[in-house]
């Protein structure tokens, strides 16, 4: 059994993943090397340039790297951040799981610069499969409530997604999956707007272009849009959906936060 290990950076305990041959957990364990002991950062880094091969880069910008990554001796497959900037909501979630989010393993950071592990979540994304067909309304229906549980658990630690889209949502098996919390921030109540605009033009709320600070709302909005472009293909400005879901969309996408739907459980009951 490989043991896991803890180091000690400055004067905080930050949890470790053994990635050497299995994923393991544990609290509390301290290696020191010297007098500063090793920087999780440094010690992960070197473990990835060692242990594991890349497979493919799946995203990359000014910002950062989404990378497919895979274990030399087992195979086992991951997905590595490597990004500038706010890395707080990965790491909130290391300490949570469900079946609609990603298993976040790890999660480091130095200088600005933060290196996150990932579970890779094998299947198509919304996007990728939208491209040839539409969903039916009880297909939409299901997996618009299974996103909604994926945010139930990041709003209820007072994180907001901000960039919820087609390309952002996996279908593993029966399952819809919530990736990519890059743009996920915590909502600050004394902030009267975000101080990074982050989102997807047509899936982002009229408020994270500066108008006031994003909240749980924000991805309720993008709910909407993502219901409307599931069963018709299009913005609800240019194609509304019909009936029922179309009066859905149509309360998820009101500009004014107030007069949408409270949270995701409200929608999950309208849905």
């Amino acid at each position: 059994m490989v043991t896991p290990l803890y180091f000690y950076v400055k004067i905080t305990y930050t949890k470790f993943t053994t990635l050497s041959k299995m994923i393991q957990y544990a609290h509390c364990i301290v290696l020191l090397c010297g007098k500063e002991g090793i920087p999780i950062y440094d010690w992960l880094l070197h473990v990835l340039q060692e242990e594991y091969e890349q497979i493919r880069v799946m995203k990359e910008s000014s910002r950062g790297s989404v990378r497919l990554i895979q274990h030399k001796a087992t195979g086992q497959k991951f997905i590595l951040h490597d990004f500038a900037g706010n890395a707080e909501v990965y790491r909130k979630l290391l300490d949570y799981t469900c079946p609609y989010l990603p298993t976040v393993y790890e999660v480091a950071q130095k200088d600005g610069k933060n290196l996150v592990l990932e579970e890779f979540i094998q299947g198509d994304t919304l996007g990728f499969l939208l491209q040839d067909t539409l969903f039916s309304t009880e297909e939409t229906r299901k997996i618009a409530i299974q996103v909604c549980r994926a945010l139930w658990v990041l709003h209820s630690i007072g994180a907001v997604h901000r960039d919820v889209k087609p390309e952002n949502i996996i279908l593993r098996g029966s399952e819809a999956v919530l990736i990519d919390f890059d743009a996920a921030r915590f909502h600050k109540p004394e902030h009267e707007s975000d101080t990074q605009i982050l989102g997807t033009t047509g899936f982002a709320a009229p408020e994270q272009y500066g108008l006031s600070q994003s909240d749980i709302r924000t991805d309720i909005y993008a709910m909407g849009i993502l219901i409307n472009v599931m069963l018709t293909g299009e913005h609800p400005s240019k194609k509304l959906a019909e009936g029922k879901m179309g009066r859905i969309v149509d309360r998820c996408t009101h500009v004014n936060p107030q007069r949408r739907y409270k949270n995701v459980l409200r929608l999950m009951e309208a849905l």
